[in-house]
């Protein structure tokens, strides 16, 4: 694998994880238990799509074959994505999203604060800009963990649940594989066994504060990185690309 091909899949894998999550976020919209948390949840999509469109702009330029942005959003079929499993999973209630938003937002927050520092000009960028978006994202996702962990028998109850059932895609989060190494190397992508450590320090503090038990680290799911995915990427990318399929390369 080249430094290119290399590269090309890493900007991929960072722009497709901000483009499916901010796909599922965008679905609370209009549907939010308040009107303040829609519009905010409304807001972190767009700050997430945003994201992905730069960074699935700078991956089309590095590719050098012609495609757009929009190209690698919506003409790609699932095996071509990389994005994490956790990312694709359905939105399930308020408190499933806010857990899973929760665990996103820590790891985004650690991945580029260090991607700042990357020898990519164009990465550490999209990084800074990423960095103060996320902290408001984590922020936001605190808030919520500590209301319904230390609220109600019942919001107790159904948010450690909804972070006993996800974490199981958490150790995703850290692979690294043939990319990362070459990357590295180069000083442009970050160790992510070195993230790991702040991560669950992030996620420990918030949880025992909500009153809420940290999941064990057990069985954990994989296969994004070879592009094998959960089911739910299909529907996402079915309903996502709609128009496309339907009309390609319709102009307004």
């Amino acid at each position: 694998m080249t430094k290119q091909e290399a590269l090309f899949s890493y900007t991929l894998r960072l722009g497709d994880n901000a483009l499916i999550l901010g796909h599922r976020l965008s679905e609370w919209s209009s549907k939010g238990p308040l009107l303040e948390e829609d519009i905010a949840m409304t807001n972190m999509a767009l700050d997430l799509i945003g994201r992905a469109d730069a960074m699935l702009k700078y991956a089309a330029q590095v590719e050098g074959k012609g495609r757009t942005e929009d190209d690698l959003a919506y003409k790609r079929g699932e095996r071509q994505f990389l994005c994490n499993l956790i990312v694709q999973l359905p939105n399930g209630d308020f408190g499933y999203t806010i857990a899973r938003q929760l665990i996103m937002s820590a790891f985004d927050l650690c991945l580029y604060e260090e991607l700042v520092k990357s020898k990519d000009e164009t990465i550490a960028a999209i990084s800074a800009k990423a960095v103060k978006e996320v902290k408001y994202h984590l922020k936001f996702a605190t808030d919520w963990t500590l209301r319904l962990g230390d609220g109600t028998e019942e919001s107790h109850q159904r948010i450690q649940k909804s972070f006993n059932d996800i974490w199981m895609y958490t150790g995703e989060l850290f692979e690294m594989n043939e990319v990362d190494a070459i990357l590295i190397k180069e000083g442009i992508a970050v160790d992510l066994n070195s993230l790991k450590a702040r991560w669950k320090k992030i996620m420990t503090e918030v949880l025992l504060e909500a009153t809420l038990t940290v999941p064990a680290d057990a069985y954990m799911q994989t296969g994004s990185r070879k592009g094998v995915h959960t089911e739910n990427l299909g529907y996402i990318l079915a309903e996502m690309q709609y128009l496309q399929r339907a009309y390609p390369d319709a102009k307004w």
